[in-house]
């Protein structure tokens, strides 16, 4: 029993120890035991009998007459331990870096080009040439000629960025104008659409442990009560929003029913001596600067309601400087996230409760009017509608009188 504690004690010193101290203290212990004693001590650590007989012939060398130890400052000599992969075959280096380079250059047949660029795929295709070389080696090979993991970066927002600054430009003076002269500019847009029922929605709440919201593991539409269609007004003056929840289709009929309701509700009480209205929207969508509908349901509403109606596009790919994306839509995601959305009073009321330290106030309300997709604007009924043009981006910029 105590010679079974004694090797164990002496078991954990050697696990302690760097390498050269390990080959000495398995020495010691192979000329203590006498006689077969690196037999035994090979048995008891696992190590190589060549090993600890290079450190019993490290222990007696400087005993040895006119033999003066110097203190070692490494733990091998020199030029020891296995060699590196480069260093044996310097070829492999220029290949890896051949195989890397496939994306955008080299020959256009080859099938590498195409494949997804892994460390276990360039493996299989360099074993093939020849090359004896693992997994983890090319990796750290890649790592060291400066390659990296990357992901793709949303930066490049379309050439014509000369018409974009000036469309942003020209959409400020607006607004400080409408600021001036107490002109409603509205910011709109669809938000996404959400399944109506037990299902999962992104993100976190605080509840007691193990008392997680449990909801359905497929969010199958069949399985829903129905879909609810987010259409926003965010009034940009006066920090108020309106949310429209439509049941059927995110169409251009159903925006301007948005827009019509924000101004019933709210809009003709906020303003109520304004003869114009000024309209901040995304290029594409229900309300996209090409869609006959939205502007033919734009000037029906103005004939209803007396206004003059100007509509300010923002250019294709800036959807995010949309002000009602990060004034409105934003805080409700927030406010509702990691809720459930089971059913529509539940999302109505989740809308309403959007609040932000700078006062914004939100009402919601449910619209079951069943709109068409796909319904067309013929060319003698748009020829009705008197559309101005303005001067600076006319594509983007327009009145309907």
């Amino acid at each position: 029993m105590q010679n079974k504690n004694t090797d164990e004690l002496w078991l954990s010193t050697l696990r302690e120890c760097n390498e050269v101290q390990r080959r000495h203290l398995a020495a010691v212990r192979a000329i203590e035991s006498g006689w077969g004693g690196v037999r035994k001590v090979c048995k008891l650590a696992g190590m190589s009998p060549n090993t600890v007989r290079k450190g019993i012939k490290e222990i007696r060398e400087p005993k040895k007459k006119g033999c003066k130890k110097e203190p070692m400052e490494r733990l091998r000599k020199e030029g020891g331990g296995r060699k590196k992969i480069t260093y044996k075959n310097p070829k492999i280096e220029k290949r890896i870096e051949d195989v890397l380079e496939e994306n955008t250059a080299g020959d256009p047949m080859s099938k590498l080009k195409w494949t997804n660029k892994s460390t276990y795929t360039i493996d299989q295709e360099l074993q093939s040439e020849g090359f004896k070389i693992s997994e983890d080696s090319v990796g750290r090979i890649i790592k060291r000629l400066g390659y990296s993991l990357q992901r793709n970066r949303k930066l490049k927002e379309g050439g014509n960025t000369q018409a974009r600054d000036s469309q942003f430009r020209y959409i400020n003076r607006e607004l400080k104008k409408c600021d001036k002269q107490n002109i409603p500019i509205i910011s709109v847009d669809a938000k996404k659409k959400e399944l109506v029922g037990n299902f999962k929605n992104n993100g976190e709440n605080w509840l007691k442990k193990g008392k997680a919201e449990i909801v359905n593991v497929y969010d199958y539409a069949y399985l829903s009560s129905g879909k609810a269609i987010p259409y926003g007004v965010y009034d940009v003056l006066k920090n108020i929003g309106f949310v429209n929840v439509g049941m059927s289709g995110n169409t251009a009929e159903f925006a301007v029913n948005s827009i019509e309701d924000w101004w019933k509700n709210i809009g003709r009480s906020n303003y109520p001596k304004t003869k114009e209205l000024f309209i901040c929207a995304d290029c594409g969508g229900s309300n996209g600067s090409r869609s006959r509908l939205w502007k033919y349901s734009l000037w029906r509403f103005g004939q209803k309601s007396g206004l003059k109606i100007t509509v300010l596009h923002y250019p294709p790919g800036t959807s995010k400087w949309n002000k009602i994306e990060h004034k409105m839509f934003s805080s409700i995601s927030m406010n509702w996230r990691g809720k459930p959305l089971r059913t529509y009073e539940i999302i109505l009321n989740l809308i309403e409760g959007t609040t932000t330290r700078k006062g914004l106030k939100i009402s919601a309300k449910l619209d079951k009017k069943n709109y068409v997709i796909g319904q067309k604007i013929e060319d003698g009924e748009f020829e009705k509608i008197k559309i101005m043009p303005h001067r600076i981006n006319p594509d983007w910029n327009y009145t309907l009188n």
